[in-house]
């Protein structure tokens, strides 16, 4: 895979590179799940490289929260704490209703072209990801909405503190989506619909709806996590048959 440089011609893509990208999807669709240990010597035997690119690549990992170096000197997939997952959904609340509310404010028109222009891909990669079952397309350009958002509102406090946020719950957002395609009558413009309504607040520079729309697609987030949390969790719990009962 190449990258376009300034001049526009293409880049030779880095071993590092490589490495971050494809360990980067495995930890967010969860085939490398939390805690799983990422071993350097393996690594390098899997990508057939020296073990320096995936050091490299292991370092950016962890800036992006994605995986943990350990004091011994042992790199494993960041762990996810379920249990203060509450707390997580009602920060990403209160930053979605301010960031959107201020992009209802404040947004310019080319920042209200890009805006539009993520929510079309954004369209177009749940229509895909319900094809094909994938979940990345989705992730990533979920990030890319929310945070064309956050930009227009004109708050870099704001917009870096809910980016945090959004990667941090990018592997949560792969949960949520596994659970949501169960639904054999869930449509790509069912998903879609919240998005549709933010981006109308904020053409329309409604500031109060933006808010509103922003806060009710937090809450029906938080709501079918929480229900996915709930199915998931039940079905850990045994259920055995005692031959002596009625007996």
């Amino acid at each position: 895979m190449a990258r376009q440089t300034a001049d526009n011609q293409p880049q030779k893509e880095t071993g590092a590179v490589r490495v971050y990208g494809v360990l980067r999807d495995e930890i967010l669709t969860m085939k490398l799940v939390p805690g799983a240990p990422l071993d350097e010597i393996g690594l390098a035997e899997r990508f057939k490289l020296s073990r320096s690119p995936i050091r490299e690549a292991l370092v950016r990992l962890s800036a992006d929260g994605l995986v943990s170096m350990l004091p011994n000197r042992s790199t494993v997939v960041s762990a996810m704490d379920f249990r203060r997952i509450p707390e997580f959904l009602d920060a990403l609340d209160l930053l979605q209703r301010v960031t959107t509310r201020l992009a209802a404010q404040h947004r310019t028109t080319a920042e209200l072209t890009t805006i539009r222009t993520t929510q079309r891909a954004y369209e177009k990669a749940i229509a895909y990801c319900l094809k094909s079952g994938e979940s990345l397309p989705m992730i990533e350009t979920n990030y890319e909405f929310h945070m064309a958002i956050a930009q227009a509102g004109h708050n870099v406090y704001f917009a870096d503190l809910y980016r945090r946020l959004l990667e941090e719950g990018r592997r949560m957002l792969h949960l949520h989506f596994e659970f949501q395609a169960l639904d054999p009558q869930l449509t790509a413009e069912v998903i879609a619909a919240d998005h549709v309504e933010i981006v109308d607040a904020i053409i329309n520079r409604d500031a109060d709806r933006a808010e509103a729309c922003a806060h009710a697609h937090a809450i029906q987030f938080k709501g079918r996590f929480m229900q996915f949390l709930d199915r998931n969790l039940t079905a850990q719990i045994p259920l055995t048959h005692d031959s002596a009962v009625g007996e």
